[in-house]
């Protein structure tokens, strides 16, 4: 079999990722699945009155579970320009 390449290619996650998803290796597409699934089961996306999604359920509250590794928001570019992602 040909080795996994780009997105499909497993990559090393840190401990509170892996305690959350259960594996220390996973590819991106799995991790990214796992991710959202686990968002959904706990209802973890904001709520508007009538109950449906706010935006299309594209807001997250994080629990005691993912703040911790959303917890570091901050990016910056290759061009040197800081984003602050809260």
């Amino acid at each position: 079999m040909a080795e996994a390449k780009g997105l499909m290619k497993p990559v090393k996650l840190k401990n509170e990722l892996a305690a959350l998803l259960g594996a220390a290796e996973l590819p991106r597409t799995e991790i990214t699945k796992k991710l959202w699934d686990y968002i959904k089961a706990n209802k973890l996306q904001t709520k508007t009155e009538n109950g449906k999604a706010e935006n299309a359920g594209k807001f997250i509250v994080a629990d005691a579970k993912l703040l911790p590794i959303f917890k570091k928001t901050k990016s910056t570019s290759k061009s040197g320009k800081l984003t602050d992602l809260t």
